[in-house]
This record gives structure tokens, C-alpha cells and sequence, in this order.
């Protein structure tokens, strides 16, 4: 598999959640990870970075910025500095891993103990010391293909797998805290980190149970 070598500003420019993946869809990705299609010393890497984003709803381009250090696996948390999160000055957050069903902490664990490269960046290419955000949508899509992971998508149906994205992982998270945790919008606004409610609801209403 192939790679290579940053909150919401406006309401108006966050558009409705088009494709998200249930718990099981999200198995299934993780499975696609140790396809004999995926070199083996990248393996742990790509579950690891599908762990990740499931768990905590990152963007790409903040999984392209993370430093090892971020990480607190002991206490189970993710640190983020505001200087990665996008948006107007957002504060540091400090995400629990785990959360919602979704624990990331021991694939990251061995992950770090195994993996071929030393680089201060979380997760690096081969041609680079750190993925890109292009990289790690490449590499999300082309799990994907490989698992045969097909989407939900609005009309209720599935899409294709390669509508399956960074950002379909973090409207996942969505999806996993109201229909598979009952959890609230204001759930997903913190787990998300948009600045204001009115941005969680335009984008995840629809993900409500009517």
C-alpha cells in the first residue's frame, strides 16, 4: 500500500453529515488493516490510525500533526495543543480514549512498541517522517476497497467505498454516541470539539432517533 511525505469558523460552512459507519463497518476497516494486501510492517500502523480517528473524531490534518509525546497511554488520554486543532485559537484539549466504546489504547500500545520506524510524528510514511492529511485519505480509502467497507449514507442506503473518508470515521463518532450510546448532541459537540452547538446540530440532527 502506498503513501507518502489546521474548528469550525462558520456554521454555515459545516454541511450535513453525508456518510458515516456503524461499529461493525468499522471492524470490518480495522480487519482490512492485515490484509495480506497491506505490507506487514505497515499493518499496525493503518489499525492503529483507524483506531484513533474512530475513537476521538480527529481530523486528518490533526492525525497528520501528531507528535508520540501527545500521547498518554498510562492515563488513557490524547493531548492536543491548539496550535494543531483547526480553527480560531481553539483551547488544548484533552481527549479520553475510550470514551464511547471505542478504545483505542491497546492498539496504540502495541503499535508503538512494534512499529519499523522511530520518528517524533505518531505516524509516519515511508517517504517521510509523518503522513499528510492526502496520505491518510488514501490510505482510509484504499482500506476500504480492500475490506469492501460501504458506507451509510443519507437516503439510508450504502455508498461506495471510496466515500469512505477521514471524515466519515469522525461522523462515526457521531453516529456511535447518539444511536449506539444514546448519548446527546452536546455529547458530540465536546467529543468533537466544534465551538458551538449550532454546528453539531446542523451537521448530526439527522443522526437523532425522531
Amino acid at each position: 500500500m502506498s503513501d507518502s511525505s489546521p474548528a469550525d469558523t462558520k456554521t454555515a460552512t459545516q454541511p450535513q453529515a453525508k456518510t458515516w459507519l456503524r461499529p461493525s463497518d468499522v471492524e470490518q476497516l480495522r480487519d482490512a488493516c492485515l490484509s495480506s494486501e497491506v505490507p506487514t510492517y505497515l499493518q499496525d500502523r493503518n489499525e492503529a490510525l483507524i483506531a484513533l480517528l474512530y475513537d476521538t473524531g480527529l481530523r486528518r490534518e490533526e492525525a497528520s500533526l501528531l507528535d508520540v509525546d501527545y500521547l498518554d497511554l498510562e492515563e488513557g488520554v490524547l493531548r492536543l495543543p491548539s496550535e494543531i486543532q483547526k480553527g480560531a485559537n481553539p483551547p488544548a484539549a484533552t481527549l479520553k480514549l475510550g470514551k464511547f466504546g471505542a478504545d483505542s489504547t491497546r492498539t496504540l500500545k502495541r503499535y508503538l512498541r512494534d512499529r519499523w520506524k522511530d520518528s517524533d510524528a505518531l505516524f509516519p510514511s515511508r517517504q517521510s517522517d509523518r503522513l499528510s492529511p492526502r496520505a491518510i485519505t488514501r490510505t482510509v480509502k484504499q482500506l476500504a476497497e480492500i475490506g469492501d467497507v460501504r458506507p451509510l449514507v443519507v437516503d439510508g442506503g450504502r455508498g461506495d467505498p471510496t466515500e469512505t473518508t477521514p471524515h466519515t470515521l469522525r461522523h462515526s463518532v457521531a453516529y456511535r454516541v447518539i444511536r449506539e450510546e444514546g448519548g446527546r448532541l452536546e455529547d458530540v459537540q465536546l467529543r468533537l470539539r466544534h465551538q458551538n452547538l449550532e454546528t453539531t446540530d446542523r451537521v448530526y440532527s439527522h443522526l437523532r432517533t425522531r
